[in-house]
């Protein structure tokens, strides 16, 4: 019910996907102008060095190697890759300041992009709780310069929590599937790998669920609602399924939408796919909460009066 309720929200008013479409290709645009000078400028040494020619191709025939099922070239990888890497740190080395000058900067821009991506999210989960919670269809620049202050605390937590999150996720599945590859099947390994790493994204979400709903929908203060949202232990089996399912169906989406439609259909997929997580967000805070929220002009939930259809 939660899922289904979550697509009838989210496809009620599908022009936000447009609005989060924009604001990230706009935020990306100059994300991405900003990183290509400090790579162009600083690493032109590294990027055109040999060492990174040869991680090119390691990663190629990698790539290659999974598409073909090549279990023997991935057992040895491992090595190839090592040996790569430290011709590289060796270069590295020779070139630290620029290095460091570039690193700090590229993570600086990343962090302040998600920050600023936050915001635009923020705002839009304003947009849907105004939805749901009275039927109107809030604009989004006055939802997102009117919780500017509180959405800015709110990413000023979130965003350094969850990128420490995911970055010792990545690092866990991969050292993860590398441990299992040395004695199983590699299809196996990747099916291992690839469910723990949907799992450990599911589980984030799970987690923080409640944290941004409790801020909007009832005001409640970063604090109160960061400790709601991570000790909620009402319905974490249900939250944690929903979850589950819309990672999976993210992922299967995207993916189609890439290889069917040279990628073009992702201009679509990738915002709905920010828009849908927040509305299972709000839901899934609304339903546990008991709150009355539209599902549609005619269908109330948790009416409270055994019936749900408004005016009935």
């Amino acid at each position: 019910m939660r899922l289904r309720n979550s697509f009838r929200i989210l496809t009620d008013d599908f022009s936000n996907a447009y609005k989060i479409l924009l604001y990230r290709f706009i935020t990306g645009v100059i994300g991405f102008s900003l990183a290509y000078v400090i790579l162009t400028v600083n690493l032109r040494v590294i990027v055109d060095s040999g060492e990174i020619a040869e991680l090119k191709r390691l990663l190629q025939e990698v790539a290659a190697a999974f598409i073909s099922a090549d279990a023997e070239y991935l057992q040895g990888f491992q090595a190839q890759f090592t040996a790569a890497l430290k011709d590289l740190v060796a270069l590295i080395g020779q070139n630290m300041s620029s290095i460091v000058g570039s690193v700090v900067g590229l993570c600086v821009i990343y962090l302040v992009s998600r920050f600023v991506n936050g915001l635009c999210t923020f705002a839009m989960g304003s947009v849907i709780n105004d939805r749901m919670r009275l039927f109107t269809h809030a604009k989004f620049a006055p939802a997102y310069f009117s919780n500017l202050g509180k959405a800015s605390l709110y990413q000023l937590v979130y965003v350094p929590l969850t990128f420490v999150y995911d970055v010792a996720s990545v690092l866990i599945c991969w050292f993860f599937f590398f441990y299992l590859l040395s004695f199983l099947p590699l299809l196996l390994t990747v099916f291992l790998a690839v469910t723990a790493l949907v799992c450990l994204q599911a589980l984030k979400l799970t987690a923080v669920s409640a944290w941004m709903p409790a801020t909007i929908a009832d005001g409640k203060r970063l604090g109160e609602a960061m400790r709601r949202s991570f000790g909620a232990r009402k319905d974490f089996g249900v939250r944690f399924s929903t979850f589950l399912i819309c990672v999976y169906a993210i992922v299967i989406g995207n993916v189609i939408a890439a290889l069917f439609t040279v990628g073009s259909a992702l201009l679509l997929t990738v915002p709905t796919s920010y828009l849908l997580l927040l509305c299972v967000q709000f839901v899934n805070y609304y339903e546990e909460e008991r709150k009355k929220y539209f599902v549609s002009f005619h269908k109330i939930e948790n009416a409270g009066d055994g019936t749900d259809v408004l005016g009935g």
